[in-house]
C-alpha cells in the first residue's frame, strides 16, 4: 500500500513541478480534486513576479480576477468558458505599481487609491491586457481603479 501512496505522491509532485509560474499561485479551496480554486497572493513567487514587466510611469500591474471553474449546479466550465470570463471581468489583484503611480498630489490629494496586494475594481474595457505563461495580466493608468475590495469572493460575477 505504502508503495501507491509513494507512487500516487510523485505523479502529484510531477504534477505541480509542470504548472507554469503563475498557476501554482492557485489552491483548492477544499480537499477534492474537483473543488474551487483560488489565488494565494502568498504563493506568488518573488522569481515569477520578476518575470513580469515593470509598470512605467503611472500605471498599475493586475492579475484579474480567475472566476469559478464550475456553477452552484455542479456543472464544468469549459476553458472558453473560463477564458471570457476572466477576459470581462472588472476585478484583479494589484501586482505592481509604476513609480510615477499615484505621486500626482493635485490629482490625488489624499494618497493612492491602492498599493499593491490589494484587491481593486476597474473600469471593463480600461487598460491593456497580455497574456504571460499560465494565465493573463492587464496594465492600468493609476486613475482607472474604481474601488478597493476587501473579500474578491463577496463580488458577483455574473457573465
Amino acid at each position: 500500500m505504502s508503495d501507491a501512496n509513494t507512487a500516487l505522491e510523485e505523479k502529484w509532485a510531477q504534477e505541480e513541478a509542470s504548472k507554469a509560474p503563475l498557476e501554482k499561485a492557485y489552491e483548492k479551496i477544499g480537499k477534492k480534486k474537483s473543488d474551487e480554486e483560488k489565488l494565494n497572493p502568498e504563493k506568488l513567487s518573488s522569481d515569477l513576479l520578476s518575470q513580469l514587466p515593470s509598470p512605467t510611469g503611472w500605471r498599475i500591474l493586475i492579475l484579474p480576477y480567475r472566476g469559478k471553474t464550475r456553477t452552484e449546479g455542479g456543472i464544468y466550465l469549459t476553458e472558453q468558458t473560463i477564458d471570457r470570463q476572466q477576459l470581462s471581468t472588472v476585478l484583479g489583484y494589484v501586482l505592481k505599481t509604476g513609480p510615477l503611480a499615484y505621486q500626482d498630489g493635485d490629482k490625488f490629494p489624499t494618497g493612492p487609491w491602492c498599493e499593491e496586494g490589494d484587491w481593486v475594481l476597474f473600469g471593463r474595457y480600461a487598460g491593456s491586457r497580455f497574456d504571460i505563461e499560465g494565465g493573463e495580466v492587464k496594465i492600468l493608468n493609476d486613475d482607472e481603479i474604481i474601488a478597493k475590495v476587501e473579500d474578491p469572493e463577496a463580488i458577483l460575477h455574473n457573465y
